[in-house]
């Protein structure tokens, strides 16, 4: 099979992980029988610098014409300041998303087998195992609503985010997440703040109601502070978690870190027509930008995700993580990932020993 493939290698660390996943890919294509053809996209900081805006026209349209889209990482101080959201990197990410309608953001934190002792938890927390999957909606809520910013007469200045939930954006991402507990162990963990808030209301009421379709399916109510405890105390207990946008962007952070290093977890972005869209959860690291420093493990990951969600290819998608472990098994570390003393090796030399894995 051929696949096309939009590359947004975009800043800092982004285009020496998106290298390294590149040559992955072609590497399981060679094991498993497929080919690959790639389409640059130019989006984020470098865009900025490029064009004078950080979501070129036609960009959407380029990653329309592809299979899926890989991207690296966007942003950094250099554009962080700007007044105009045209030359700010994650105007970009908000667009890309509304653009392709990826309205599920799945990000998977898992502990991996070699890194056990890098989970911040306690040991026995940590012996229970972490393997879960965030299921974040990603078009929707305050993120998208209507901003103000007013003068007021007795208060001074006031400002006012919107945040709006419909029934249609509510069951989609819901039965996305009953779909994957059910390839997974058959769970899912509902987090909402309905005590509060009559997005919640509507949102838990309607989870309550595709709960009855999904009756193979363990479902629970956690409220998002409750939500925010229990990872920290037990995320064992978690199978798939779905929550709105702006706690889904809180609690995957949280959820990352007890697994010991950002720098390992993937993500993708997906939709119901449109190509998904994968991309590691780190940020654009420029600090270490070019020095061959930076783990391309989460990139690789993400393009396992790929074959996984947008290509149907779970044998391809299993053989790359199996890669990734069996390299950590051995001990090879980069830096991020490494203890004190321990001896490290780059992100070139990350990438080739997954590759000789395969």
């Amino acid at each position: 099979m051929n696949f096309k493939i939009a590359l947004i290698r975009g800043d800092g660390i982004g285009p020496e992980v998106v290298g390294e996943a590149v040559k992955v890919m072609e590497a399981v294509g060679k094991k498993f029988g497929h080919s690959f053809s790639f389409e640059d996209v130019l989006m984020g900081g470098c865009a900025i610098d490029a064009v004078g805006k950080s979501y070129p026209e036609g960009t959407a349209e380029k990653c329309k014409a592809c299979d899926a889209v890989l991207l690296g990482a966007v942003g950094g101080p250099k554009w962080g300041h700007a007044s105009d959201p045209e030359k700010r990197p994650e105007t970009a990410l908000l667009s890309i998303r509304k653009d392709l309608g990826l309205y599920a953001n799945l990000r998977p934190a898992a502990l991996r087998p070699a890194l056990a002792d890098a989970c911040p938890l306690k040991k026995e927390t940590a012996e229970k195992g972490i393997d879960l999957m965030m299921v974040r909606e990603l078009t929707g809520g305050i993120y998208f609503g209507k901003r103000e910013r007013y003068q007021t007469e007795d208060r001074g200045e006031e400002a006012s985010d919107r945040m709006a939930y419909s029934q249609m954006e509510i069951e989609r991402i819901g039965r996305r997440a009953f779909e994957l507990a059910r390839l997974r162990r058959h769970k899912v963990s509902s987090v909402d703040k309905a005590n509060v808030l009559e997005t919640s209301r509507l949102w838990r009421s309607i989870m309550h109601r595709l709960s009855e379709e999904y009756s193979d399916v363990e479902y629970e109510d956690v409220l998002v502070d409750n939500a925010a405890m229990q990872l920290v105390k037990d995320p064992s207990q978690f199978d798939v978690v779905v929550t709105e946008n702006m706690f889904g962007d809180i609690l995957s952070d949280e959820a990352s870190m007890v697994t010991g290093s950002i720098g390992l977890l993937p993500s993708a972005s997906i939709g119901d027509t449109a190509p998904g869209l994968y991309e590691p959860i780190h940020g654009s690291a420029p600090d270490i930008a070019g020095q061959d420093k930076a783990n391309p493990i989460a990139t690789i990951l993400s393009v396992g995700m790929m074959f996984r969600y947008s290509f149907h290819l779970p044998h391809e998608a299993d053989a790359i993580e199996q890669a990734v472990d069996a390299v950590l098994a051995e001990g090879w570390r980069t830096q991020d990932i490494a203890k004190s003393g321990e001896q490290t090796i780059g992100t070139v030399q990350m990438g080739e020993l997954i590759r000789r894995k395969l």
